[in-house]
């Protein structure tokens, strides 16, 4: 998607970053990805032997250069890990891909790379209480289904309930908004969610997938946001984990409106707000 190379460009011209802020991702490793995804799924679509109904269930057509491409963005994601426990935060620029469940591949997602690099600190001993916030317009059922034994990730997910997937996984815990849900409604929620969430979770690291398919203009999405009221529900996560010092990692997740720049605006304002707060 176009966006993917727009969003550094953007922010090089206007200052937000230098090129020194920016590197270059590598593949996950196998050994990394089966802490995730169960063996015999992971071997099937390395090998490009998905069922014709399960690629339908992925939205592309499958190969190499796709597998390749799911593993570079699950590289880039435990790579941001590492430099969100040195600085506080790290992002990357594609990635959010949380329809993964650990044997399937669905909507776009083939590896879920956030649940891949919770499951990496959980492994290394880098986090042992691991929170979730994802604020995509569409439920992270793959993260949901993943992290539905393991006590040390609490997963949440604030999305439209009647958009896709149409079957959900049960989330710790799932906010399911109405059709038409616009600024005040969405914001008023989050934040009287969140604030008990830290409370309770108590994370010592927190991965944010922050999605801008929330905005009215999108195609996919069913909610009513504003970009301003996009840039708000950011600052509410990234403020909290400033505050309390607690390390976040940040993946775009979707963004399909018309207007390329609705898409990249809205998640530059996530780089610029992170840009303030943590340096």
């Amino acid at each position: 998607m176009i966006k993917y190379g727009l969003i550094p460009e953007q922010l090089r011209y206007e200052g937000t970053i230098l090129e020194d802020d920016l590197f270059p991702p590598v593949k996950v490793s196998e050994e990394v990805i089966l802490l995730t995804h169960e063996k015999n799924y992971w071997e099937r679509l390395r090998d490009l032997r998905l069922s014709p109904a399960e690629i339908r269930r992925t939205g592309f057509p499958l190969t190499r250069q796709l597998v390749d491409r799911e593993m570079i963005i699950a590289g880039g994601t435990v790579a941001c890990c590492r430099f969100a426990l040195e600085s506080g935060i790290a992002f990357n620029v594609a990635g959010g891909t949380h329809h993964a469940g650990s044997n399937w591949a669905e909507g776009f997602c083939l590896l879920n790379d956030q649940a891949i690099a919770a499951n990496f600190l959980l492994a290394e001993k880098l986090a042992d209480a691991i929170l979730v916030v994802d604020l995509d317009v569409h439920q992270g059922n793959g993260t949901a289904e993943i992290f539905k034994s393991e006590e040390r990730v609490f997963t949440f997910s604030m999305h439209a309930e009647y958009n896709f997937p149409f079957r959900k996984e049960k989330s710790d815990l799932d906010i399911g908004l109405a059709d038409g849900t616009g600024d005040d409604t969405y914001l008023s929620t989050l934040e009287q969610t969140l604030v008990p969430l830290f409370d309770r979770v108590k994370p010592g690291f927190v991965f944010f997938l922050s999605g801008v398919d929330v905005l009215a203009t999108d195609n996919l999405g069913r909610l009513k946001l504003t970009r301003q009221g996009c840039a708000a529900r950011d600052k509410l996560v990234l403020e909290l984990c400033h505050s309390r010092k607690v390390p976040v990692q940040v993946s775009m997740g979707g963004g399909y409106s018309p207007g390329i720049i609705d898409i990249v605006e809205a998640h530059c304002n996530t780089f610029r707000l992170a840009q303030e707060l943590f340096f």
